[in-house]
């Protein structure tokens, strides 16, 4: 499995779940697969929180094919009876393959008539042997968009990048600390991210330090709030508080406390 569990909120509530790399074939398109599996006794739910990362993704269910746009907000997914999804995080590059307006999606899903891809995947999905099944599903999905997908742009390598270094450089905080690492105006960045992604070069930096905020309070309880604020480049507590209730709903705080308590948070009263 790949990275950790950045982007959910409450990991211990999760079902069965993998991330999974993407192969060499189709690194350019794809950041990495997840598939999540559940078997829920009748009558009860298991409900998810996620902090998504801030690209599309194409997933593949039981019953449909859809493309998901990026997401603004936290979300949530009840999860009923027995299921399963294979989903790919997109990398920007691959996005114009199914939208040319990836912003009119966002926090949207787009069904899409992907009957190959369904059937293949399905299929491996249909194994007794959870591993092998999992393995066959990402081969399957891979296969498909490698036949699928033309050679990634020049245009589409830049998005990569701009992506590549807000995730991953804690100490970018401005668009212009990306432009500057990619010798391009942040000018180009911004239409570029209109493009292949739907959200600003700004929304994606803020996303990032969200994640990592709510990863770190929930992972390092001992640590103060206000040095994980200083750390990921917030001015001060109260801005990285004004994000968490803004974007989540609720303080670092009452989210650090619930985790401690196993005990998720539809949104937050305390002023």
């Amino acid at each position: 499995m790949v990275g950790s569990f950045k982007g959910i909120l409450y990991p211990a509530r999760l079902p069965t779940f993998h991330r999974v790399p993407a192969p060499e074939a189709v690194t350019n398109l794809v950041q990495w697969f997840w598939i999540p599996e559940w078997d829920i006794e009748p009558g009860h739910s298991s409900r998810q929180h996620l902090i998504a990362f801030p690209t599309s993704n194409l997933v593949v269910q039981k019953d449909l094919v859809e493309f998901a746009g990026p997401t603004t907000r936290r979300a949530h997914r009840d999860l009923t009876g027995r299921g399963w999804v294979v989903g790919a995080l997109l990398r920007p590059a691959l996005v114009p393959r199914f939208t040319d307006d990836p912003g009119s999606l966002r926090d949207a899903q787009m069904p899409l008539p992907l009957a190959d891809l369904h059937a293949s995947v399905s299929e491996a999905m249909s194994g007794t042997n959870p591993e092998e099944r999992r393995r066959c599903a990402v081969e399957a999905f891979t296969g498909w968009l490698v036949t699928q997908c033309p050679e990634v742009s020049e245009e589409g390598k830049l998005a990569n990048a701009m992506m590549d270094i807000i995730g991953t450089c804690t100490d970018v905080t401005r668009i212009e600390d990306v432009a500057a690492r990619l010798f391009v105006s942040t000018r180009t960045l911004q239409r570029v991210a209109k493009k292949y992604i739907g959200l600003s070069p700004s929304t994606l930096i803020r996303r990032r330090r969200l994640q990592e905020a709510a990863d770190r309070s929930r992972t390092d309880p001992a640590t103060d709030l206000a040095a994980i604020a200083a750390e990921l480049g917030y001015a001060d507590h109260a801005h990285l508080t004004n994000d968490f209730r803004k974007f989540l709903g609720f303080t670092p705080s009452k989210y650090r406390q619930s985790v401690h308590q196993d005990q998720p948070m539809d949104h937050d009263h305390d002023g």
